[in-house]
């Protein structure tokens, strides 16, 4: 079942994200994989504001894909994409 996350890929992500300072309530973490994978704002529904719903790939493995998950939400957070 290559196409659900695991929770070392979960682990991973937090690493990044963690070094980002951002808090992993703010997270909406896809548990099936979906290429190209990616990262957006999204809506958090009644209980929670904006999150940044991310999408690891389905193909690409996750370690060529987290640099650009990393450079990704740097923008983010500096008001890009």
């Amino acid at each position: 079942m290559d196409d659900i996350i695991t929770m070392e890929e979960i682990g991973r992500v937090y690493e990044v994200t963690d070094g980002l300072g951002i808090d992993r309530e703010a997270l909406n973490i896809e548990l099936g994989k979906e290429d190209p994978g990616g990262w957006t704002r999204a809506p958090g529904g009644m209980m929670r504001g904006e999150v940044i719903a991310i999408t690891l790939p389905l193909t690409t493995p996750l370690d060529d894909w987290l640099p650009s998950l990393e450079a990704g939400l740097r923008e983010l957070a500096e008001g890009g994409a």
